[in-house]
């Protein structure tokens, strides 16, 4: 589980296909944070810590592999050397909420339509397939790469976010282009109410 506060920004700085991909991700999260088999976010999507190691007292390496499943469903497939990465280990219990609760299982793709400033902060607006369009409401909460963030408004095809320049500037957004896909989960809850208004319908 964790809160959609992402604690640094990695780089894939390898990758090697295997049956799927394996990943091998510099950044500045801690060895205890690494532990053989824990679960770390990585932009939204869970994968589970197969080896790590220190670098030096600021920077770890560790390695994750992500199935053709996940690389099917999600933006990992393009990953590759360079690529910066969200990145936020699991909660423990007692760790302060500071997002919203998220599963870092990715429900799909949205894709970014526009980006325009807005004082000192910024506007983002991304379209959804249709199937996952039913999960976003105004003013609730959605994870994009595993970032927790707010939505301001919602029609039939796409929604918006305000961004404040502190995420903008300590996570991955601020390298976002028009065109763009990112890995989308909605709001926990909203799933499990469409799957019962599913069954209400029929």
């Amino acid at each position: 589980m964790f809160t959609g506060i992402v604690q640094t920004v990695g780089r894939v700085v390898d990758v090697q296909e295997q049956g799927g991909r394996r990943f091998t991700i510099q950044s500045g999260l801690k060895m205890a944070e690494l532990s053989l088999g824990a679960s770390v976010s990585h932009s939204g999507c869970c994968l589970t810590i197969e080896s790590a190691q220190s670098l030096d007292e600021d920077l770890t390496q560790h390695t994750v592999f992500a199935t053709n499943e996940t690389l099917s469903l999600t933006t990992l497939a393009n990953w590759g050397v360079d690529t910066e990465i969200n990145l936020e280990p699991s909660l423990c219990l007692g760790d302060e909420l500071g997002g919203h609760l998220v599963f870092s299982h990715v429900d799909g793709l949205a894709q970014l339509q526009s980006i325009a400033r807005d004082g000192d902060g910024w506007r983002f607006r991304f379209a959804l397939p249709q199937a996952l369009a039913g999960l976003v409401a105004g003013k609730g909460s959605v994870a994009l790469d595993g970032i927790s963030l707010t939505v301001t408004d919602v029609d039939a095809a796409s929604f918006g976010i305000a961004v404040i320049p502190h995420t903008y500037e300590v996570t991955t957004l601020r390298h976002r282009k028009v065109g763009d896909f990112l890995n989308f989960e909605a709001d926990m809850l909203a799933r499990y109410v469409q799957r019962q208004l599913s069954f209400l319908q029929n």
